[in-house]
C-alpha cells in the first residue's frame, strides 16, 4: 500500500505521527509525549478526515 502513517520519535523524544505516501511525507502532527497520544491523532485524522472541508484562503 503506498499510503501509511508512522510513528516516529524526533530529537526531544516526543511521538510524531507522519503520514506518507511512497517515500514522501505529506504531514506530520505535533509531538506527543507518548506512544498512545500519537496513536490517538492517527485515529482521529481516520475518522474525521474524509468528511473535511476545504477553504482557500487565497486571495483571486
Amino acid at each position: 500500500m503506498a499510503h501509511r502513517f508512522e510513528i516516529r520519535q524526533n530529537k526531544a523524544g516526543e511521538f510524531v505521527a507522519y503520514f506518507c505516501h511512497n517515500a514522501e511525507t505529506i504531514f506530520w502532527t505535533e509531538g506527543y509525549k507518548s506512544k498512545a497520544s500519537a496513536k490517538n491523532a492517527i485515529e482521529s485524522i481516520l475518522k474525521n478526515g474524509p468528511g473535511a472541508e476545504v477553504v482557500d484562503t487565497t486571495a483571486g
